[in-house]
C-alpha cells in the first residue's frame, strides 16, 4: 500500500522530526540545559551576599543615627540628675585605675586609624586599609554636625564635684571624638578580622568610651553618640570599600561545578 511504503522496516528514523499534526522539535543538548541552569544558579548565588552586605551597613547606620539623634535630643547644657548619677558612678572608681583607664584613652587618638592601617597593610588587607586611612578626615568632618547642634561644656563645667584627671575642664564636649575614632576603628575591624578579634577591637572601644568619662573628659551621653556617630562611618566605609572581601580572598563563593564536569 502506498501509505505502507512510507514506513521504515525499523520503525521512525532516529532524529527525524515528527510530521503531521505533532510540531516539529529541535533537539536539546541535556549537558548544555545543565550548564545554562548552573551559570545562571551561580550569578544569583553570586548576587545574595552583596545585596545582604549593602542591607546589613543600611541598617547599621540607620540604627546608628537613630542613635545620635536621640543623644542629640536629649543632651542639654545642664547635665540631667540620671546622667550626672552615671557619670559620678564611672568617675568615682578607684584611683588605682588612672593608669588602665589612661591607655584606653590613648586608643581613640587621631593618629590611632592610621596605625591601624600600617598593621593592615602589613597583613595585605588593601580595603581595610584604605577605610581606615579615611576614619580621621570623616571623624573631622562629622563631629563639626553635633557641635553645631548642641552647646555642651565638658563635665569640669557642667557637673558639680566632677574629679578631673589630666583633662581640660571647659570647650566642647558633645560628641566624644575619642569615641568616634574607637568605634569606627572596631566595627571596621568587625567586619574585616575573625570574630574574636572584632569582639576584642569592640571591648577596647567600650574601655575607651568608660576611660573618657573616668577621667572627667566627657559625661555618658557625649560617649554613646560618639559611638554612634563611628558606627555609622564605619557602616559608610564598608558600603565604599566591602573590607570583608580582603578575609575572604575575593569577592565571591565558587560556584559549585555543572553536573556534567562532576567526576563519574
Amino acid at each position: 500500500m502506498g501509505g505502507d511504503g512510507d514506513r521504515s522496516p525499523g520503525g521512525p528514523t532516529p532524529g527525524r522530526a515528527r510530521e503531521g499534526n505533532d510540531e516539529r522539535l529541535p533537539d536539546q543538548d541535556p549537558a548544555g540545559s545543565l550548564l545554562h541552569l548552573a551559570t545562571w544558579s551561580a550569578i544569583g548565588r553570586r548576587g545574595r551576599p552583596a545585596v545582604r552586605r549593602i542591607r546589613r551597613d543600611l541598617v547599621v547606620l540607620l540604627a546608628s543615627l537613630a542613635v545620635f539623634a536621640v543623644c542629640t535630643v536629649a543632651v542639654d547644657e545642664r547635665v540631667g540628675p540620671a546622667e550626672r548619677a552615671v557619670f559620678h558612678a564611672v568617675n568615682g572608681l578607684p584611683d588605682w585605675l588612672y593608669r588602665p583607664m589612661l591607655v584606653f584613652q590613648y586608643f581613640g587618638v587621631l593618629a590611632m586609624p592610621l596605625v591601624v592601617a600600617v598593621g593592615a597593610l602589613a597583613f595585605r588587607r588593601w580595603r581595610l586599609a584604605a577605610a581606615l586611612v579615611l576614619v580621621m578626615p570623616l571623624k573631622l568632618l562629622s563631629e563639626r554636625v553635633p557641635k553645631l547642634l548642641v552647646e555642651r561644656q565638658r563635665p569640669g563645667t557642667t557637673v558639680p564635684d566632677a574629679i578631673l584627671r589630666g583633662v581640660p575642664s571647659a570647650g566642647p564636649s558633645f560628641t566624644s571624638g575619642h569615641a568616634i575614632i574607637t568605634f569606627a576603628i572596631a566595627g571596621l575591624l568587625l567586619l574585616a578580622l575573625p570574630r574574636r578579634w572584632g569582639i576584642v577591637a569592640l571591648v577596647l572601644a567600650s574601655l575607651n568610651a568608660v576611660a573618657r568619662v573616668y577621667l572627667g573628659a566627657h559625661n555618658p551621653l557625649d560617649v554613646v553618640g560618639g559611638a554612634a556617630l563611628g558606627l555609622a562611618l564605619a557602616a559608610v566605609l564598608d558600603l565604599l570599600f566591602n573590607v570583608a572581601r580582603d578575609r575572604t580572598g575575593g569577592p565571591h563563593p565558587r560556584p559549585a561545578p555543572a553536573a556534567h564536569e562532576q567526576a563519574p
